[in-house]
């Protein structure tokens, strides 16, 4: 299964949030996926045509995706999937 990780920052919005493992072959399965434990954070990963948000950036085994707009990047059973909230600030 492969191993899903965030960014502390999420748990902002999503206080339970912790390191999941999921049973996936692309991104888009993995976001399926984690929103069945954790409802609502799909929501906040993908917009409602499940593209990418803008705000949000996902690495799998430190490359980040390509395919933000149908999330068909492959995962493995032994990818580690980071899911980044992009910080603004100055």
């Amino acid at each position: 299964m492969s191993s899903v990780k965030f960014t502390t920052h999420l748990q902002r919005y999503f206080p339970t949030l912790t390191e999941t493992t999921v049973k996936a072959k692309t991104v888009a399965e993995v976001i399926t996926a984690i929103n069945e434990v954790y409802p609502g954070l799909a929501a906040y990963i993908v917009d409602e045509r499940g593209r990418l948000r803008k705000h949000v950036i996902i690495f799998i085994d430190g490359e980040q995706i390509v395919d933000r707009t149908h999330l068909q990047d492959a995962v493995s059973e032994t990818s580690q999937v980071y899911v980044f909230q992009a910080l603004s600030g100055g």
